[in-house]
């Protein structure tokens, strides 16, 4: 099982990036999807989650209106799609995948998912 993310790099404000995670050893349409983040000298963030079992999602306050996650099950990839992107957006994003079910209570809570990928460095900055 692993998980590869991509897309990352630097942005301006205002910007957008969009960061892949890309699956391999098992299929990412049969497992919640979450997208992570964590700035220097803080704590892992929750920012979103990808349910697969209605395609819904959650988002975190801090991203909600700007962020939004698909999916491409013929790429086992997940996309986040980040817009008006802001200096504290800067952060490494990681994708992580949880084999039982998430909540938009639980979305945030790193110790739900069971597999992370390596991360992407995103620096908003101009």
């Amino acid at each position: 099982v692993q998980l590869v993310e991509s897309g990352g790099g630097l942005a301006q404000p205002g910007g957008s990036l969009r960061l892949s995670c890309t699956a391999s050893g098992f299929n990412m349409d049969d497992h919640p999807i979450g997208w992570f983040r964590q700035a220097p000298g803080k704590e892992r963030e929750g920012i979103s989650c990808l349910d697969n079992e209605d395609d819904r999602s959650y988002y975190s306050g801090s991203v909600e209106g700007r962020f939004t996650t698909s999916r491409d099950n013929a790429r086992n990839t997940v996309y986040l799609q980040m817009n008006s992107l802001k200096p504290e957006d800067t952060a490494v994003y990681y994708c992580a995948a949880a084999v039982r079910f998430i909540t938009a209570q639980t979305m945030s809570d790193p110790t739900r998912y069971d597999y992370w990928g390596q991360g992407t460095q995103v620096t908003v900055s101009s």
